[in-house]
């Protein structure tokens, strides 16, 4: 198929924030096609992440839409990334860190699978946890530590949210993750409590990898996230995508080999956790080692 040419990632993401914009603006579908002097079929395509999109084409639909000129930047740099096979989003790039694709994959599904080895993951992660995070990076000033911490926040607000229903969320954390102290004890404690009370979730799955499994696969791995999501569009169902996060940047992986790949992983690392019970029993040991230690 000569029209799965490109990452379907930046192309939903594109299509989705421009079809927010036109929403926003009060502008149908078809007053926008008449607008641009186009087919209702072709903003429909667009908004829908069917195919490579153009950077003339989205400049038109954001000066319609009066969008911000900086959003009109980023907009554009993301539809040159449409054309991209494999699809590596570098945060040195044309597209600015305040651009935060990650989340509006995040919001849009409806299963996520976490798998960290070094620390908690930001969907779980207290303020001060958060905020601990961030205590060494001294390149970062204290707004910018706020406003990262505060993204991060406000992203946990899909785990209650009434509609759409809240993902699945399976969470499986390396014991090492438990042991570090991020911020101070007293924020661990309170954090490894935060825990056990999400793990209480009727949607959300907390599982602890011990130490004793010893090298497993996700050593190799890394910390990585699985989104599958809804079938609602049954036409143009979204394939699930792998994220990835790097120093430098993210990677995202949207083909099925490469998703059957850490399906396989993750099988494995299910294999090797803890049940829901015991690891609520080792958070519990944790924290009284942690408490009393």
């Amino acid at each position: 198929m000569a029209e799965d040419m490109g990452s379907t990632v930046p192309r939903r993401q594109l299509g989705r924030t421009l079809r927010d914009l036109r929403t926003e603006a009060g502008i149908t579908l078809d007053a926008a096609a008449e607008a641009l002097e186009c087919s209702r079929q072709k903003v429909w395509r667009i908004e829908s992440g069917l195919g490579s999109v153009r950077g003339v084409d989205v400049r038109a639909m954001c000066d319609l839409y009066v969008a911000r000129s900086d959003l009109t930047r980023a907009l554009t740099a993301l539809a040159a990334e449409t054309k991209a096979k494999g699809w590596w989003h570098a945060y040195g790039d044309a597209i600015p860190d305040w651009f935060e694709l990650y989340v509006g994959l995040e919001s849009a599904a409806c299963r996520l699978r976490f798998f960290n080895e070094a620390m908690l993951p930001g969907l779980l992660q207290q303020r001060d946890y958060a905020l601990g995070v961030y205590q060494h990076r001294t390149e970062v000033s204290n707004e910018e530590r706020e406003r990262l911490v505060q993204v991060r926040l406000q992203r946990q607000s899909l785990l209650t949210r009434r509609m759409p229903a809240p993902p699945t969320l399976d969470v499986i954390i390396s014991e090492s993750a438990l042991l570090r102290t991020v911020g101070s004890a007293e924020t661990m404690t309170s954090q490894l409590h935060h825990l056990l009370t999400i793990s209480e979730t009727p949607t959300t799955s907390i599982r602890i990898l011990p130490l004793t499994a010893g090298l497993h696969r996700g050593v190799e791995a890394g910390s990585f996230v699985m989104l599958n999501f809804p079938l609602k569009n049954r036409a143009t169902p979204e394939p699930p995508v792998i994220y990835s996060e790097s120093w430098t940047g993210a990677l995202y992986l949207d083909r099925p080999e490469e998703f059957a790949a850490y399906e396989k992983v993750w099988a494995s690392l299910e294999q090797l956790a803890l049940d829901e019970a015991q690891s609520r029993h080792l958070i519990n040991k944790i924290i009284g080692e942690v408490h009393h230690g």
